[in-house]
């Protein structure tokens, strides 16, 4: 028996859109958590800037760490 996946994309992610991130601030001196985040968004070095789809889930992600990282586009 096959398994169904069940769709979870939202409307954005369904049309393609995409969202461009920056890391603009060093997480040295952040707590682990916040340099999990950066590293979960596939940022390895500053001022690198990043091409991810648009989803609630990496909205969330910035929203955990605004003061390293910034929306380009």
């Amino acid at each position: 028996m096959a398994r169904v996946r069940k769709k979870t994309a939202t409307a954005a992610a369904a049309h393609g859109s995409k969202i461009h991130l920056k890391w603009v601030r060093s997480a040295i001196a952040s707590p682990v958590k916040h340099k999990l985040v950066v590293k979960g968004l596939g940022f390895t070095r500053l001022n690198q800037v990043v091409e991810r789809e648009d989803t609630p889930s990496i909205r969330g992600m910035v929203a955990k760490v605004p003061h390293l990282v910034e929306i380009v586009k």
